[in-house]
């Protein structure tokens, strides 16, 4: 019998420097599962996607991830503490109330990919 049950899914985010972007996500808490390719398996608890050394500049900075959290404000908190701005030049926004109804905050990594971490409010 076949089942239509998924297991997961993941996005390929680009990489200008492949080896710059990978540590960003190390700096900011994701885990480097592993490593073959040309491809860098990235995850946070049960939440993963593909790094890719892949890098087309109108791709990326069109490409968004969207993580959603439990605690927006203790991710704002860590994303901040985590050296971003000074080491990688990223911006980190502000915290806003959406009317979407969901409390969150953007930055970008070292590609211009733009991440937006929120919480249902």
């Amino acid at each position: 019998m076949s089942t239509l049950k998924t297991v997961e899914i993941k996005a390929f985010v680009p990489a200008r420097d492949f080896r710059l972007s990978q540590q960003f996500y190390q700096d900011i808490g994701f885990e480097k599962r592993s490593e073959g390719g040309g491809v860098a398996y990235f995850c946070f608890e049960h939440c993963a996607f593909l790094l890719q050394d892949f890098y087309v500049q109108p791709y990326a900075e069109n490409f968004m991830m969207h993580l959603l959290v439990e605690d927006a404000d203790a991710w704002h908190a860590r994303i901040q503490q985590s050296g971003i701005v000074e080491k990688y030049g990223s911006t980190i926004s502000d915290l806003t109330d959406q009317p979407w109804r969901m409390r969150d905050f953007v930055f970008n990594d070292p590609s211009g990919v733009l991440w937006r971490i929120g919480q249902n409010i």
